[in-house]
């Protein structure tokens, strides 16, 4: 197959093939052909050369692949977000006089379908846009599977995905597979793919240049058939990066995330890469987009601490602009392009106020813009034909790149990145960890928000786990294992790590809540039999009050960073 938009040859007769009961991963980086192929077997797009035939037709648009068995779930988080949860998943199912089922069987089915997949009960009713973006991805997932396909193609959909997530999504296709179903992935979560791929065909530059079975899918096989070379160093063999000086760059008193979540202390210094980590919708997204400005917190503010130790706060993105903090967010279609806007708008809008000469009259250096945005695309490795075509002429992880080269552009002290890989390839991952290393090594403060553990390996100086709205437990970046991590995304870990070791502390409203004047000895800790999954409270002895009676039996509950004992309403 050979496909062309105007001069750019994305599909340069490739060849492919998938079996019946297997999963077939499509493998490359940014640009490669991946989402082509996939719109190919779709229907979506036409070939301009060779010949496709799918379970023995030739479908021309995408009725004729559904009506084959086919399904697309597509790399962008397509919902109509005014809209509720069940008419998303059963979008383009009825015809225009018809309905296919009635409304009651189909508000049924998306519970039972919303609950298998996303592992929580989803109210059908639901309008989409309030709902997070893990939702909105098991939306379209659902809507994919509502018809138990001949074939599933899964582009970059689990990109939306925390680890729990992704691990339901993998059953799910392991079963289906079992019933003879036909899944093609797309994704550059190359872990993944290890795991799960029955089969890979690897992409470059528009050709295919491997296919891989079974134990040869190995991450250093994979990288070296997409770069053409052999894998060279991987990110655990870099040391994560090490503060040089112990300089405050934010901080935070008494933050509390959400309504009826613990308070806490936070602080970033000069030169960490704080790496956050936690399942979806325990509060780690709304932190990050309150340190940046983008959205405000139930209590408490963010400050920016200058140099000479004033505090600036941070009340909304003005704010943020003014403390020279970055934000780039992952979800690039809701919070980051201007899809009408040209790759260089998009990437140098930001920088128009700042670059201007001619005094009053404001003229924009347009050499000087140019000249970084050709330093930003070169560094990240940015494919594109012009820089005047429009940003969505570009693939999804190329997209994404232009919006983290818009957060390096900006020439920011602190860089705030809520899960910026989704959707990025190896090669351009390595680059923006070197990027942010450099950063970090030259005094800038970095908060990195990610969905795949592994991102921390040898880059994380710190990495701090959230659970219900608040800080779980904190980890050196030096000698963690993933592992621990996910014992602590899931509540299974003593909490030991929140402590200044990590810049984290309980805010002073819940110590002083808890804390008892006469209590000088450390008993040792308890657990609650009916709760495993809470860490062990500490358990400390007071000494007699000389005017009361004291029975030693009695004990204060302390447990610090969380609630205290009277919140969940237990006797002292």
């Amino acid at each position: 197959m050979s496909k062309r938009f105007g001069p750019t040859r994305a599909l340069d007769k490739v060849s492919f093939s998938a079996s019946a009961g297997e999963i077939h991963a499509i493998v490359g980086g940014n640009g490669c052909g991946k989402s082509t192929l996939a719109k190919v077997i779709s229907g979506i797009l036409p070939i301009d050369e060779g010949a496709v035939s799918i379970l023995g037709e030739a479908p021309s648009s995408p009725a004729e692949s559904r009506a084959l068995g086919i399904a697309t779930v597509y790399q962008e988080v397509m919902v109509a977000e005014e809209s509720t949860v069940v008419d998303n998943v059963y979008m383009g199912v009825d015809d225009l006089f018809a309905k296919s089922v009635s409304f009651e069987d189909k508000v049924e089915r998306t519970a039972v379908l919303m609950r298998d997949l996303s592992g929580e009960d989803v109210d059908p009713f639901a309008l989409v846009g309030s709902l997070p973006l893990g939702l909105k991805q098991w939306i379209t997932i659902a809507r994919g599977m509502l018809s138990e396909p001949r074939i599933l193609i899964l582009d970059e959909s689990s990109a939306a995905l925390d680890f729990d997530s992704t691990e339901r999504l993998f059953q799910k296709m392991r079963d289906l597979r079992d019933r003879g179903c036909t899944i093609l992935i797309v994704t550059h979560r190359i872990a993944e793919l290890v795991r799960i791929a029955d089969r890979a065909t690897v992409l470059r530059d528009g050709t295919d240049v491997a296919v891989l079975v079974h134990e040869q899918i190995t991450e250093r096989n994979l990288v070296a058939a997409m770069t053409g070379k052999e894998a060279g160093g991987r990110q655990s063999d870099h040391v994560a990066p090490q503060p040089a000086v112990d300089e405050i760059a934010l901080r935070a008193e008494d933050l509390r995330v959400k309504p009826g979540a613990n308070a806490f202390d936070f602080e970033l210094r000069r030169g960490e890469i704080v790496g956050i980590a936690g399942l979806d919708g325990q509060g780690q997204d709304a932190f990050v987009r309150i340190m940046a400005g983008v959205q405000s917190a139930a209590e408490g503010l963010p400050f920016v601490v200058g140099t000479d130790g004033t505090l600036a706060p941070v009340r909304g993105l003005p704010d943020a602009v003014r403390g020279k903090i970055a934000y780039v967010s992952g979800d690039r279609k809701r919070e980051g392009i201007f899809a009408t806007l040209s790759i260089f708008e998009n990437m140098m809008m930001p920088l128009y106020a700042q670059k201007r000469r001619g005094g009053i009259l404001g003229i924009i250096d347009w050499e000087t813009l140019s000249s970084t945005f050709e330093r930003e695309t070169r560094n990240l490795m940015i494919k594109f034909g012009v820089k005047s075509d429009r940003i969505t002429s570009l693939s999804g992880g190329n997209q994404q790149k232009v919006l983290i080269g818009r957060g390096f552009a900006m020439g920011p002290n602190t860089i705030v990145l809520n899960d910026p890989a989704r959707g990025i390839d190896v090669g351009a991952k390595t680059e923006l960890y070197r990027h942010l290393r450099s950063a970090a090594q030259n005094g800038r403060a970095v908060i990195y928000m990610s969905s795949e553990i592994e991102e921390f390996i040898g880059f994380a100086t710190r990495i701090i786990v959230f659970r219900d709205g608040a800080p779980f437990d904190a980890f050196d970046g030096r000698d963690f294992e993933p592992n621990t991590i996910l014992e602590a995304m899931f509540g299974q870990t003593d909490g030991s790590g929140l402590d200044a070791r990590y810049g984290l502390t309980p805010s002073r409203a819940d110590i002083d809540a808890c804390r008892d004047p006469r209590a000088t000895s450390s008993v040792g800790s308890v657990r609650y039999p009916e709760r495993p999954d809470m860490p062990p409270i500490r358990v400390v002895e007071a000494q007699p009050d000389p005017a009361q009676n004291f029975d030693r039996s009695r004990i204060k509950i302390v447990d610090f960073g969380r609630k205290s004992a009277s919140q969940r309403g237990l006797k002292t």
